[in-house]
């Protein structure tokens, strides 16, 4: 079966077609690029973790060289602006930078050495040595809102070739001229410092997507889209007649909870930092605070309403993520007990490309608890709804409801609210996989400790993050040598550490012979 058709990009200004047209690659190409993919995986697995490392710093050096070029082509795909697009490309140098330093540091293989111990209890133990190695080659969906960190050469990609996998991208159809270019880019970048062949691809087309994650040279998968895309594709994942790990960013509501004290003590300046951070990138930021838990009696609505309406809120996307936010903000405004604090008079069909009011709505918590499924739906776009609470008890009965989440926000003032807030905490952890104190989801951290991840419907996996060092995690398993001689073993398994990495040897961790407290310390 051939498949037809192409991706076009269009101007979020104006609505009319930009570049020249991508076509969708066929049955055949798919099928030749996941086992050019399968060929490849020994090779890469088998290179050295500076040599590892010196891929992903390419990939960084040839974006940065590119940088002028690459951010005029994604404004005028997406209409985010150079001043965004600039700081996200950097965002995206900087990822595979941080990646390549943590391959290099080998605590990403969780090295670990157990020598024989003919007295241990209660029997005899073999030589055990265990560490990471990688699944294979990984498809890749890109993502619309973030076409530089989380498309063709971002976080789900600079985290998988860190882990030495082949990676296969399914490029999103919402900026096809950029992704063929960063996919020519990185390509080049790849093989010029060494990486073999296969070990990178791009393709496009909805249907190229579907036959990618059936491949049976595909080993994992990494998507960020929406929820009903992401449940078709973990569908097809665990269908196969050998399943496979379908690692899905589908959907956040990311809730902001606020207690009396904390207004008391600056409620105006919660009041335009919520405005800020909910409208942020026309409120296509999947970290982005749809939810606002106030007091009744706030007194904040003015407010409010005000920083609302004074926000210059660019064009969304694409025409399908404008109708969806249409359609929902209009079907939230009906729903029983809703208030709409910022009607809308020009409909957005009537202005022009794609943009969109910011839209702001009230409920109270009786009437989100009798309605959970309506008032509950996430609405991409720059539209929150304020859930307004009568006291303790109601706050906690409908933080107890909500859906599983990336991130959760309370902001409190202590000592006054010691207590409560301690229970607030509890909550969102629970639901969260990112718990924020006074300050604002948006806007995440390249870093060690970061966890972008949460339970269903916010990830298929709340086990893992999609950004940060652990996202390598999501792409390696654990394989352990018993009794496997000197020569025959990985070298960051073998005696004298001669990669000289970060590992466990006879349950002290640290690089042999330094132990690790507060940093390394002779041992």
């Amino acid at each position: 079966m051939e498949l037809t058709g192409c991706d076009q990009g269009m101007d979020p200004q104006t609505g009319e077609p930009v570049g020249a047209a991508v076509a969708h690659t066929t049955a055949e190409r798919v099928h030749r690029i996941g086992w050019a993919a399968a060929e490849a995986a020994g090779r890469l697995a088998a290179l050295p973790l500076t040599e590892r490392a010196g891929l992903l710093r390419a990939v960084g050096a040839a974006l940065e060289e590119a940088r002028d070029e690459l951010v005029a082509l994604a404004d005028r795909e997406t209409g985010l602006g150079p001043v965004r697009l600039g700081g996200e490309l950097t965002r995206t140098r900087v990822q595979l930078e941080f990646f390549a330093d943590a391959v290099e540091e080998g605590g990403l293989l969780e090295a670990v050495v157990d020598p024989a111990d003919p007295a241990a209890l209660p029997a005899p133990r073999p030589d055990l040595r265990r560490m990471l190695v990688p699944l294979g080659p990984v498809a890749v969906f890109a993502a619309s809102n973030f076409p530089f960190a989380f498309s063709v050469a971002g976080g789900d990609t600079a985290s998988a070739l860190a882990a030495g996998c082949p990676v296969v991208v399914k490029a999103h159809p919402g900026h096809p001229g950029l992704s063929a270019r960063t996919a020519e880019i990185v390509g080049a970048a790849l093989a010029g410092a060494g990486a073999p062949d296969g070990s990178f691809a791009v393709l496009y087309g909805t249907e190229a997507g579907r036959a990618l994650v059936t491949h049976p040279a595909i080993k994992a998968v990494g998507f960020t889209g929406s929820e009903a895309g992401g449940k078709a594709l973990l569908d097809l994942a665990n269908t196969r007649p050998d399943p496979i790990p379908f690692y899905g960013e589908l959907g956040s509501l990311n809730p902001t909870v606020v207690t009396p004290a904390a207004i008391a003590a600056r409620g105006a300046e919660i009041a335009a930092g919520f405005v800020a951070s909910f409208t942020l990138g026309a409120g296509q930021f999947c970290t982005k605070p749809g939810l606002l838990f106030l007091p009744v009696g706030h007194d904040l609505t003015p407010a409010l309403v005000d920083a609302v309406r004074a926000v210059p809120v660019g064009p969304l996307l694409n025409a399908r993520i404008r109708d969806g936010y249409t359609e929902i903000s209009a079907a939230l405004a009906g729903v029983a007990g809703v208030r709409n604090l910022t009607p809308v008079e020009q409909p957005e069909r009537e202005r022009a490309g794609y943009r969109v009011p910011a839209r702001l709505f009230a409920v109270s918590v009786p009437d989100l608890l009798a309605r959970p499924g309506e008032l509950l739906a996430e609405c991409f776009g720059p539209a929150a709804l304020v859930v307004e609470y009568a006291d303790a008890a109601e706050l906690v009965a409908a933080l107890s409801i909500l859906p599983g989440t990336l991130t959760a926000s309370v902001h409190a003032d202590v000592p006054t609210d010691e207590a409560f807030a301690a229970q607030l905490i509890e909550l969102c952890v629970a639901r969260a996989g990112r718990v924020i104190w006074n300050g604002w989801p948006t806007g995440v951290a390249v870093t060690w400790a970061m966890q972008h991840g949460g339970p269903w419907p916010a990830t298929t996996g709340s086990l893992h993050t999609s950004v940060g060092q652990t996202a390598a995690r999501r792409f390696l398993r654990p394989v352990a040598y018993q009794g496997v001689p000197q020569e025959l073993l990985p070298p960051a398994l073998r005696d004298g550490n001669p990669l000289g990495i970060v590992r466990r040897l006879d349950g002290v961790l640290g690089v042999d012979g330094l132990m690790y407290v507060d940093g390394p310390v002779t041992g």
